[in-house]
């Protein structure tokens, strides 16, 4: 039996109020987004995205970001 596997792209922009973090399920155009306040106080949404969220985020000039970051921040083990 053959399982399909979810690969999870994650990307990153800093901004002088707010850090984004984004993590994207490249087959099902679904993922997650994280906003941090310089505060401390985070929002988590759940998102869903079109074909070209590739090209948006590199247009609004997103990074790559790193999975452990993105776990870290979701899991509230960092603030």
């Amino acid at each position: 039996m053959k399982k399909d596997f979810i690969i999870h792209e994650y990307f990153k922009k800093v901004l002088d109020d707010m850090t984004i973090l984004v993590q994207i399920d490249t087959k099902q155009l679904k993922g997650t987004e994280i906003i941090i306040y310089p505060s401390g106080e985070k929002e988590i949404t759940a998102r869903e995205f079109d074909e070209d969220i590739m090209d948006d985020l590199a247009h609004d000039g997103f990074e790559k970001g790193s999975p452990l970051e993105f776990n870290l921040y979701l899991q509230g083990l960092v603030e």
